[in-house]
């Protein structure tokens, strides 16, 4: 039969300054104190997607995206199910010169978010077909709701990025997140800027995913 080692009375608290380290099972016969969200690891830059079906006309939030980029807005590509994934593209702007398509959505910091902590939008994003003659960038503005129908200014902090090539990559974005808090509501808008007035095939941009980054506590 194994020994049993009690330690201090009923009401005795047993500090241990040093390590403790249990070889067996851990039983608590009492009701163990809560952990508060401030006393756990933080874990750093954890993806949240944003999916294509959530972002919306820029300057008509009550309407969906169309399916296929249009006047200034980008467009929801489904593609062919079982071929293709959902993606967001402009129109083919081959000759066009230079065009703007937007797309734009908001976003609630989750109870989770560790205050002031990362925050980064993340476009995985390039061009299909044919790249432009010209440029073609991508580019984030973020903005802090003052939950009464306004707004400060943007608080992303990186310049718009070339997305000139037909191998998709990763391109942050890193927003401002002095001040910011877990339920902070963001409005975000993400804009292409394709520039071509040569190629006689496709040119067409496109973001094949969009996420946020966070530092975040459980």
């Amino acid at each position: 039969m194994a020994d049993k080692i009690r330690l201090g009375g009923s009401t005795d608290t047993v500090r241990i300054p040093g390590d403790c380290r249990v070889e067996g099972d851990f039983h608590v016969g009492g009701t163990p104190s809560g952990i508060g969200r401030s006393d756990l690891t933080q874990d750093t830059s954890q993806e949240y997607t944003l999916r294509p079906e959530d972002w919306r006309v820029w300057d008509n939030m009550a309407a969906l995206l169309p399916t296929a980029g249009a006047t200034d807005d980008l467009g929801i590509v489904e593609g062919t199910f079982g071929t293709d994934s959902p993606s967001l593209q402009t129109e083919d702007l081959k000759t066009a010169g230079a065009t703007n398509n937007y797309a734009r959505r908001t976003f609630a910091l989750p109870p989770e978010y560790d205050s002031g902590e990362t925050i980064v939008v993340r476009l995985h994003a390039g061009m299909l077909t044919t790249v432009a003659d010209t440029s073609a960038t991508i580019d984030v503005e973020c903005y802090l709701s003052d939950e009464e129908a306004g707004i400060g200014s943007d608080i992303c902090a990186t310049a718009a990025q070339s997305i000139n090539n037909l191998v998709l990559a990763d391109k942050d974005f890193t927003i401002t997140a002095t001040g910011l808090a877990a339920g902070d509501l963001l409005d975000i808008r993400i804009t292409t800027a394709i520039n071509d007035g040569a190629s006689g095939t496709s040119v067409i941009g496109i973001v094949g995913a969009a996420k946020i980054l966070l530092d975040i506590k459980g």
